[in-house]
């Protein structure tokens, strides 16, 4: 079974097709740019082959068209026809409490999407987009499931997911914690799972996504119990342009003094503030590590708060489960940065974490445990793979259906 995932944005369409046989990517790419001057595709095959075209696609139809030709014509071709692709997954960022699993695409699925998209106005949209143009070009005969970030975490309590505001807000509005980067909390959950061949329901985990984005989850017996984010990706640590958690009292103080909208409000929290707004110089970790070495002190100071804030986060879900297993670290800072992932343990010896430095480098840019054989807590980086969690959904969903 081929399987095509697709992972669609406002004005992008990122996209994998896997052979399920042996879970392996056949082709990856991604239209950017969509609705805009300059879009293009860029498009990768399994075997080597590598190409990027400038392309008009004023609407998501036309990246499909233009994604289906890549696959199926040309010098990128990797299948003779659409008729190999069995089925197609969606990663959805928004379910809220209408979607707490997978399952298949119907209109009446496509519609709640939609009527979520005041929760995700920066996200769902450009899914019921994407669904829609992709059914236009695929029909309707070939199957769809929806993956949604926010299901796995709807196993949180209510003392997880409710705000100490009105009760009333809750029950006409829904705000509450959502939690994000579901598919990757649950793509590691598994992951540690087949690595250490432990019965899962028995065990405690800390999952740390850690990119552009972040977020750290609790995960006890498999299932979440708290999680970072909040009812928006904003929430939480301090991540690439986002401010994490901040006192709503700074951010009314700041909008009175400045005079600023709730959409402005908005923009500086979400684009401007985070790594790019204490540093002053760039969103990106590798940027701010390079310009802390050579001296510069806003760096140095969001590189710190990220570190402190994830220790934090480690040491209250610890304490919230009444203790710890194992500490995951994945994305793309959490995949790639052992500086950061030690520093984070360091001072955690209280809670019997103890590191080797050597493995820490070693799995740099690798999968394995890198705590000392005595530690009584597991330390482990694991990449994650949201694509093979959705094309694995997509093959159950539909063999079952």
């Amino acid at each position: 079974m081929k399987i095509l995932v697709i992972n669609a944005g406002s004005s992008s369409l990122k996209y994998q097709l896997l052979d399920m046989t042996d879970e392996s990517v056949i082709a990856k790419g991604n239209c950017e740019r969509i609705g805009m001057s300059g879009s293009l595709i860029g498009h990768k095959t399994a075997d080597g082959r590598s190409f990027k075209v400038e392309v008009p696609m004023p609407t998501h139809n036309e990246a499909f068209e233009k994604l289906v030709e890549m696959l199926t014509t040309g010098e990128s071709k990797c299948i003779d026809s659409l008729s190999e692709i069995s089925a197609v997954g969606h990663r959805i960022v928004q379910g809220a409490e209408v979607f707490t699993h997978s399952c298949l695409v119907d209109d009446d699925v496509v519609d709640k999407i939609e009527g979520l998209s005041d929760l995700a106005p920066l996200h769902n949209p450009g899914a019921v987009l994407a669904i829609r143009a992709c059914q236009k070009v695929f029909g309707k005969e070939v199957p769809m499931v929806v993956v949604f970030d926010t299901s796995f975490h709807s196993t949180m309590p209510p003392k997880a997911y409710l705000y100490g505001l009105p009760h009333k807000y809750y029950d006409k509005y829904k705000v509450r914690k959502y939690g994000f980067h579901g598919t990757s909390h649950r793509f590691i959950t598994g992951r540690y799972a087949e690595l250490t061949g432990c019965d899962i329901t028995t065990k405690k985990l800390i999952t740390c996504h850690l990119g552009n984005g972040s977020s750290i989850t609790a995960v006890q017996g498999g299932k979440c119990v708290d999680t970072s984010m909040g009812f928006t990706p904003l929430d939480g640590l301090i991540m690439g342009t986002r401010s994490g958690a901040i006192d709503a009292s700074a951010v009314l103080y700041i909008m009175k003094q400045e005079n600023l909208s709730p959409d402005e409000m908005n923009t500086i929290l979400n684009k401007q503030s985070g790594f790019l707004g204490i540093s002053e110089l760039s969103s990106d970790t590798r940027d701010l590590l390079s310009a802390a070495d050579q001296g510069n002190k806003h760096a140095a100071e969001a590189l710190d708060m990220l570190m402190y804030e994830i220790k934090k986060f480690i040491g209250s879900y610890a304490a919230a489960m009444g203790g710890v297993d194992a500490i995951c670290f994945t994305g793309g800072i959490g995949e790639n940065n052992a500086m950061i992932r030690e520093t984070v343990l360091e001072g955690l010896e209280f809670m019997d974490v103890k590191v080797d430095h050597d493995l820490n480098m070693k799995y740099d840019h690798g999968e394995g445990c890198f705590s000392t054989p005595d530690s009584k807590v597991e330390a482990w980086v694991i990449p994650t793979n949201e694509e093979l969690l959705i094309a694995r959904d997509t093959k159950e969903i539909v063999e079952n259906a």
